[in-house]
């Protein structure tokens, strides 16, 4: 049996995310999706696509690398999230940063002329190791999926020092503690060959 997972790899990164509300089961006051590319057709680099009540309920993209993160939004994050999809929404250049250690916090910072964007996830969680093939049963997707994903119990997210409202709530995956907000750190994406 082969160690070789037979299909192309497309995309290969980190894609943390922050999913807030302000009670459990409500649609998502805060939306953010976060990805460090190493490796895509278009490239390496950095994007962010955040939705919230600081963006006034519109999404918006700020990215070091705008034909990876259209390519992603015609692929991975469009099949994520098809309001994504949407190539005629604005994209603003931006520098990208990080620090923290993961059994304690993480951070992702986003700047750009005037505006200051932190991710901050805390309370972490044990790492889950998720595998799925493209077209796979009960919820069949075109893409498969190889990720260590590190729940997070809570998040804040600020831009230009103003936080969010809502907070990251717990849920479960395949029995294990998961959460509305994690760490998703060695992210391939497959497709069929």
């Amino acid at each position: 049996m082969s160690t070789i997972d037979a299909n192309r790899t497309i995309v290969t990164g980190e894609n943390p995310f922050i999913r807030l509300s302000s009670r459990d089961g409500d649609p998502n006051s805060t939306d953010a999706s976060y990805w460090r590319i190493l490796f895509s057709p278009k490239g390496a680099g950095h994007v962010l696509y955040l939705k919230s009540e600081l963006t006034s309920n519109r999404w918006r993209i700020w990215t070091d690398n705008i034909a990876m993160t259209h390519w992603l939004q015609s692929t991975v994050q469009g099949m994520l999230n098809p309001e994504l999809k949407d190539l005629s929404i604005p994209v603003t250049d931006a520098l990208f940063s990080r620090h923290g250690d993961v059994r304690d916090f993480w951070t992702e910072r986003v700047s750009a002329p005037g505006e200051e964007v932190a991710l901050t996830w805390h309370d972490i969680g044990e790492p889950l190791l998720l595998h799925t093939q493209p077209n796979q049963p009960p919820n069949p997707r075109p893409y498969g999926v190889c990720t260590v994903l590190i729940p997070a119990a809570s998040a804040r997210l600020t831009l230009n020092g103003v936080a969010a409202t809502g907070r990251a709530w717990p849920r479960e995956r395949e029995g294990k503690p998961f959460s509305t907000c994690a760490l998703a750190f060695s992210e391939s994406w497959t497709e069929p060959r």
